[in-house]
């Protein structure tokens, strides 16, 4: 119904805020994510989902696309309403979450609120072949999971890890792995060549 909602900010709450258009002030619920972006009194562009049950009509927000796609995600995978969508987003980005679920990091994930480890398992499980690998953000800390000097096998393992092909993984470490190159830096280049690969 909403594709976004341009206007300025007249609220911040907790975990909504108002913006008017208009002369009409939307209520929109948003993720901490979103709030931290925003500033009472300026104008903002909010993009928009229109949640609709039996007793209840509401809106949610996002700051960017990427945010708005996560969270539809988020909503597909059984037992997962808006409420705990909104808070996987408030306790990390879109990018994060992406990467989590690409690298099957259950522990990471089930901290989110209202997300346990049985929660974590099934958003992997549903979601891991919908994420697109190229709007990810792989922590350093998942890059260095590897001693420093592991070999070009071991450098493909933890790529096939991260949810890449075999074919791709073996390619892109044999294009970017150099000597004197640690594990993180193997993986990053790595990365950088798979992805600017997708783009041409």
């Amino acid at each position: 119904m909403y594709s976004y909602i341009k206007g300025t900010i007249e609220e911040i709450r907790l975990d909504s805020i108002v913006v008017e258009n208009n002369n009409i002030g939307y209520k929109i619920n948003v993720s901490s994510n979103t709030i931290k972006d925003l500033q009472l009194g300026k104008m903002a562009k909010i993009y928009t989902k229109l949640i609709v049950r039996e007793d209840d009509m509401s809106l949610c927000g996002f700051g960017s696309q990427e945010e708005l796609k996560m969270f539809e995600l988020l909503t597909s995978v059984s037992k997962i309403g808006p409420k705990v969508g909104l808070g996987i987003l408030s306790f990390a980005s879109p990018g994060q979450i992406g990467a989590f679920i690409l690298s099957e990091d259950i522990a990471k994930l089930s901290k989110a609120p209202g997300v346990g480890k049985k929660t974590a398992e099934r958003i992997i499980l549903e979601l891991k072949d919908k994420v697109d690998k190229n709007n990810v953000e792989f922590e350093p800390t998942l890059l260095s999971q590897a001693p420093i000097g592991i070999s070009q096998d071991e450098a493909v393992d933890a790529l096939l890890a991260l949810g890449y092909s075999a074919p791709e993984a073996k390619e892109a470490v044999e294009k970017c792995k150099k000597d004197g190159m640690n594990t993180e830096d193997i993986i990053k280049k790595s990365l950088t060549y798979i992805m600017s690969k997708s783009l041409r």
